[in-house]
Formats: structure tokens, C-alpha cells, sequence
């Protein structure tokens, strides 16, 4: 019997990797839904592809142009995320990849959880803003969850039922992105086009500007944090330009734990899937060039000052989070419609969630789903603002 599984956002750079692991599996699974924000086109092909009976596609003009193509398809298709109650009606499906960009993401993720075995969650920012509640859902309803970011998957799959108080430290690596030798005179100077030209992964363009700014190593600390129970003094950033090593576990017994793997999501995506399977992936053999030269580096706060926001953060889970996340959310927006400068981002963001009015939220921890996104709504609105009257 083919497993059952469901993908929201399968038209980005996650769901992309995963339908193509799927493409040689198609005897073994069935793709109950597909769900994507606006990217018609991708979702249609997708559909075509695995004869997908379920869609959900959120921006209102791509799904009433998508309804009209799929008319002679026996497709259900819906535009809300409301929906997921209707189509799952009956037993629990097998995986869930949940994938869907920035705080949207949340309320799916956590609608979903009741309805699959398993659930890969490759949303960070709903791992950040919403942990104890996702956690809430799966020990209610008994859901495996696999994290998918590579770091993640990495300390997951080296400290998987271990006990943590055995953990001395934990070391998460960055590239150190495209500005690694830079030098600091310069980023003055920063562009679009430099910021986005990642030296070892492809990714979406939000995603590779918080790479280049280093928040995005600020928010994997904070899901580490999250999801592994471990404070934040017991975890470090090194940079590896190479990208190789993924995670570092030192113990109390006096041993380390590597993790490394070739530079592609594939690898963390197709373990979510098959992991403890006898099913194998094609990668590179041992890069012993790599491994003779990591040149692992302690960060430098100078040259990626978003480091310094980790001072601000508290061990216990707050909406103070969700105030980082939804002002980084609006700044780099901003910087990609070129309407502040790189440098900007992270100067104006420091100063945002530095006012009082939001450094409260560091002693306030969210009671429900709609406290995380009243409040993000509200941050967008209040940044913007403030960006425009300076």
C-alpha cells in the first residue's frame, strides 16, 4: 500500500527537493495534498505529475486562474489553509513536509499536526515563534516530528534519545555567507546582488539575506534551543566556510560528535522521509580536502553584529521572539525593494526591539496561536511605519 503524505509549499526551494526525491518513489507513495502561496504554474505541473486530488493555494488571483486549468482535472481545489480539517477526514497519512516560508507558516503547521504520523517542519520561524504550542500538538496527538534544516537534522540525528544533560556544548556552523572577507569599510557598499550571491547554498532570496546578516544562525541557536531543550550558553557559532560539518556534539564524557554532509538539503530531506529504511541516497565520497581543512573560526561579532541579539533572548520560549522575527521579516523586504541599505537592516532592527514598549514582550510567553500572530501583524505595521518616518 502506498504511504500517504502531504507537502505546504511544495513550490519552494524545499518542496522543489522533495518532489524530485519523489519522482523515483512514485510506486510508494501517494501525495494526498500539495500547497503553495501563488506559484500557479509550478503547483499545476506538480499536480499533473503525481495526480494529486488535494491543492491549496493561498493568493487569491493564482487560485482563481488555477481553478479555470485543473476544471478537467478531478482536482479538489481550495484557497485557505481552513480547509485542512475537510480533506483530511478520515485515518492519519503517513508525512507531512511542512515548508511554507515565515510566520504564515505557523498556523498550518500546527492545523496539521493532528492528521500525519510524522511532520518535517522546515519553517524556522514557526519552530521560533511557536514551539511550546507545535510541541503542545504533538504530544497530543502522538506526531513524529523531524527537523529539517540541515544543523537540525544533524544534532537530531546524533543526540536522537539521548539524554541532554550529558550534552557539555553544542556547535552550530556558518558559512560565514558572501561577506566572509569583506572588508568592513566596504559593506557600506553592500548590494542586492552581492547579498544574494551565497558562496555554498542556493536558497530563496529572504533566506540568503538572513545568511548574509547572520540572523539566520541567530534563529537556528534559537530552535536549537527549542527544539533540544539545551540553554543557550551550552551553544556556539563557528564559521566553516566550506559548509561540510553541519553540527558539532561535545559530551561530559570527553567525546565529540561530527556531523557532515555534502552542500545540498537533499540529504537532510530524503532522511526525513527514509530515515532507519534500507533506502539509500547517491553523494559524493569522503572530502578529504574538506576534512584536512575545515578552518573552523570563532564568530566575529564586528563583522556580524546580529550575533549580539542573543543577549537579548531568554532561555524560556517568549513572544520577544516573534518581535525579532516580524521586524527582520519587514527590513529585509525593505532592502530587497531597495528601500534601505544593507548595513540598515540590522542597525534599524536593533533599535526597534530595543524601545520599551517591545522590550516588555521579553518577560510575556504566548498562551495561544492568535497571541503570535496579533502580535506579528502589529510589528510589521509599526516597523514600517517607523521606516518611513525616518
Amino acid at each position: 500500500m502506498k504511504k500517504k503524505i502531504a507537502i505546504l509549499g511544495s513550490t519552494g526551494s524545499i518542496g522543489k527537493n522533495l518532489i524530485n526525491i519523489l519522482k523515483k518513489e512514485k510506486n510508494k507513495f501517494q501525495i494526498h495534498l500539495l500547497s503553495a502561496h501563488s506559484d500557479h504554474k509550478t503547483l499545476l505541473e506538480q499536480v499533473k505529475k503525481f495526480n494529486v486530488k488535494n491543492i491549496i493555494i493561498t493568493d487569491l488571483s493564482s487560485y482563481l486562474i488555477l481553478k479555470k486549468k485543473i476544471k478537467k482535472l478531478k482536482v479538489n481545489i481550495f484557497n485557505s489553509y481552513k480547509e485542512l480539517d475537510s480533506i483530511f477526514k478520515k485515518k492519519k497519512i503517513d508525512y507531512v513536509m511542512s515548508s511554507i516560508i515565515g510566520v504564515d507558516g505557523l498556523h498550518p503547521t500546527i492545523d496539521i499536526i493532528k492528521h500525519t504520523k510524522k511532520i518535517a517542519i522546515a519553517n524556522k520561524e514557526s519552530i521560533i515563534c511557536g514551539w511550546g504550542l507545535i510541541q503542545k500538538e504533538l504530544n497530543k496527538y502522538q506526531t513524529e516530528f523531524i527537523p529539517v534544516d540541515s544543523e537540525h537534522f544533524s544534532l537530531w540525528y546524533a543526540i536522537k534519545n539521548m539524554n541532554v544533560n550529558l550534552i557539555e556544548k553544542i556547535y552550530l556552523t556558518a558559512s560565514g555567507g558572501p561577506f566572509f572577507k569583506l572588508p568592513l569599510k566596504k559593506f557600506k557598499y553592500i548590494d542586492i546582488n552581492n547579498a544574494l550571491n551565497h558562496p555554498t547554498w542556493k536558497m530563496g532570496n529572504k533566506i540568503s539575506i538572513d545568511s548574509a546578516t547572520m540572523i539566520n544562525k541567530v534563529y537556528e541557536v534559537i530552535e536549537a534551543k527549542n527544539i533540544f531543550k539545551i540553554p543557550f550558553k551550552k551553544i556556539d557559532i563557528l564559521v566553516h566556510p566550506k559548509s561540510y560539518i553541519h553540527a558539532i556534539v561535545k559530551f561530559k564524557n570527553g567525546l565529540i560528535k561530527i556531523i557532515a554532509h555534502d552542500t545540498t538539503m537533499k540529504i537532510p530531506i530524503f532522511n526525513t522521509l527514509f530515515f532507519n529504511t534500507n533506502k539509500t541516497i547517491k553523494t559524493s565520497d569522503l572530502n578529504l580536502d574538506i576534512l584536512n581543512n575545515l578552518n573552523l573560526i570563532k564568530i566575529d561579532p564586528k563583522r556580524y553584529p546580529m550575533i549580539k541579539l542573543l543577549n537579548l533572548l531568554k532561555d524560556k520560549h517568549t513572544l520577544y521572539d516573534t518581535i525579532v522575527v516580524s521586524a527582520n521579516d519587514v527590513l529585509v523586504n525593505l532592502f530587497l525593494q531597495k528601500k534601505i541599505k544593507f548595513t540598515q537592516i540590522n542597525i534599524k532592527l536593533f533599535k526597534f526591539i530595543k524601545e520599551k514598549e517591545f522590550l516588555k514582550y521579553r518577560n510575556i510567553y504566548p498562551q495561544n496561536l492568535n497571541d503570535i500572530l496579533n502580535l506579528n501583524k502589529y510589528v510589521r505595521l509599526k516597523v514600517l511605519e517607523k521606516v518611513y518616518k525616518s
